[in-house]
């Protein structure tokens, strides 16, 4: 007779001894796929298969094996890996090993089980059924990035100068800074992003906020694809830009009430604000549809997209709002009808807060008298006003800010005298009300978008005091030059860094519009040198340097060869400090140069 294959020793199950035809229990090898039929109902006429040596001439089947002492009995079924994995877990004195029995060759007996039953689920596993593939990547019509501007853009992806080496950067440019003006540019340019590109642009993307806008616009329809294959991509879906959509037929308006009706909750606020952008009432209309039956958490953010495009038509939708279950979608829509200076609610907040303030004739000069609300109503409440404050914040004063940064500012020339701004923030205010009022005044410019109102709360740039006449903080006068032009921003920020240096200006200076106007450039780069003639170290202005790195307008670059040697030390000088400047300013050129570099290559046509 011919001798039988060798089995595994792995999976070798050993056979009862026997001088008839016999019926064997299934072995360990036994794949779950087909059913096995049971042991009485099969017998076995051939070879044994799985025997673990060959036969003799003139042998049984299975004569001459014996059971390794340590291999427990053959099991399989739905329960014995669950159960091997609970003896592993709790140990084998505590719970028997399926088929196993206790005793000191347990833990082997446990593992040469699992090892078979590892086997026999691999091999027994059953093909699931295929997927559906996913439909082609849509086309991106726009044209191709230059060869050399797709090759800085893998750069700029990639690289990561200055992440190690104990936080120094050293003199080489910060290249992920330097994404989101390159990214700007191409955008600008209408360039289409290199396919090969978009995982590392939307992994980028989703560490950063701050990219996502210009990622996404750049990354194009392909960015939306992307992330319905990957759930790390998932905030595409809900915030890329509606701009690119096309013209609304009656396709496409059945196709987005179905998608409101069914798709994902960041598909709902994509589609939301893609529809708000181009058409306001009907994205309002839209949201009325099922906002009875929506989430809490979800109204408050369909709501925040009616910020895009606040119209007059909006308050009846937000007065009912205002009774919403939800204390934060109250508030949210109160803030949204307080920027409709003529709606319902402003003048309801008007009428509030014109009983708090005042004009004092009696003394010289007039005064403001500020008289706080003593208590705060349900229809205060309804209107979105907090009952209750802060710790640390009284609750007169808390409700006093809240009234008068919810009234329109055009209230306060008719209360107080007929005055212009300018005139009634220079008033003086009793009872030490000045910066609760000035502050809630600065709110409520910069929520109603009034420049006028502003620039009297900024002040003169070259005012003695840096806080300004109405702003309490650098914070605020920030927040106030957000409402002015981009010109008015860059000529206000520089007369303040030539009256008090860039100490206090960081915050000021990332207001301003990029590149920097050159009266901006310029009074940064003048101070910059004084600090260095100084002798400062260069430490304390690195977030004024980064940002050079970034807004300086490229074309000053030849204006900072002078600065790039190690200037003589005063004795009084910080000891190195003038090799730490000359670096940085070493840095601070390669970077200008570098940024012009990427703005020629992206001005060359597609290759």
């Amino acid at each position: 007779m011919g001798s039988e294959p060798e089995g595994n020793d792995i999976t070798r199950t050993p056979t009862p001894t026997t001088t008839t035809t016999t019926t064997t229990a299934p072995t360990a090898t036994t794949a779950p796929w087909p059913p096995a039929a049971p042991a009485a109902a099969r017998t076995d006429t051939g070879p044994q298969a799985d025997t673990g040596s060959p036969a003799e001439p003139g042998s049984e089947p299975g004569a001459g094996s014996a059971p390794p002492p340590s291999a427990p009995a053959s099991a399989s079924g739905p329960g014995v890996w669950e159960g091997l994995v609970t003896s592993a877990l709790l140990g084998t004195d505590r719970r028997t090993p399926p088929g196993g029995e206790r005793g000191p060759g347990a833990v082997a007996a446990l593992l040469d089980a699992a090892a078979a039953e590892t086997v026999r689920r691999r091999a027994g596993l059953r093909p699931a059924r295929a997927a559906r593939r996913p439909d082609p990547a849509p086309e991106d019509p726009r044209p191709p990035l230059p060869d050399a501007a797709a090759r800085r853009l893998t750069t700029l992806l990639t690289d990561r100068p200055g992440a190690a080496g104990g936080g120094r950067r050293g003199s080489a440019p910060d290249l992920m800074e330097l994404l989101p003006q390159w990214l700007a540019a191409a955008n600008t340019r209408g360039f289409a992003a290199p396919p090969q590109a978009l995982p590392a642009l939307l992994d980028a993307a989703r560490g950063r906020t701050d990219l996502r806008p210009a990622a996404l616009t750049f990354a194009g329809p392909r960015a939306r694809w992307l992330a319905r294959l990957n759930p790390d991509w998932r905030f595409a879906l809900r915030a890329t830009p509606g701009g690119a959509a096309a013209p609304p037929d009656a396709d496409a308006a059945e196709r987005a009430r179905r998608l409101w009706d069914e798709g994902l909750f960041a598909e709902r606020v994509a589609l939301l604000a893609s529809l708000r952008a181009r058409d306001p009432a009907g994205a309002r209309e839209l949201l009325a549809s099922t906002w009875a039956a929506e989430r809490a958490e979800d109204r408050l953010m369909f709501l925040d997209s009616l910020r895009t495009g606040l119209e007059a038509a909006d308050e009846p939708f937000l007065e009912q709002a205002l009774a919403d279950r939800s204390r934060n979608v109250r508030a949210t829509a109160a803030e949204l009808l307080s920027a409709l200076p003529h709606s319902a609610l402003a003048a309801r907040m008007a009428a509030r807060a014109a009983t708090c303030v005042s004009l004092d004739r009696t003394v010289t000069p007039p005064a403001i008298t500020v008289e706080a609300p003593h208590e705060c109503d349900s229809g205060m409440e309804r209107d979105g006003v907090v009952a209750k404050p802060p710790a640390g914040r009284g609750e007169r004063s808390w409700w006093l800010g809240q009234l008068v940064e919810a009234a329109p500012l055009a209230t306060w020339p008719a209360r107080l005298g007929g005055r212009t701004a300018e005139e009634i923030v220079a008033l003086p205010v009793s009872d030490g009300w000045q910066s609760e009022l000035h502050a809630a005044w600065c709110r409520a410019a910069v929520r109603q978008r009034d420049g006028g109102w502003a620039r009297a709360l900024l002040g003169a740039p070259t005012a003695p005091e840096a806080g300004g006449p109405g702003a309490v903080s650098l914070a605020e006068r920030a927040k106030l030059l957000g409402t002015l032009s981009a010109g008015e921003r860059a000529e206000w920020v520089a007369g303040f860094i030539a009256t008090h240096g860039l100490s206090e200006a960081f915050q000021l200076l990332g207001m301003c519009g990029v590149p920097w106007a050159t009266p901006l450039g310029r009074a940064v780069v003048d101070a910059l040198n004084i600090a260095r003639d100084a002798g400062s170290y260069p430490w304390s202005f690195s977030g004024v340097m980064g940002l050079a790195e970034r807004c300086l307008d490229p074309s000053e670059a030849s204006r900072l060869d002078g600065l790039l040697a190690i200037p003589d030390e005063p004795e009084d000088a910080s000891p190195g400090a003038g090799w730490y400047w000359a670096e940085a300013f070493q840095r601070l050129v390669t970077t200008l140069r570098l940024r012009a570099a990427m703005t020629e290559e992206l001005r060359a046509g597609p290759s």
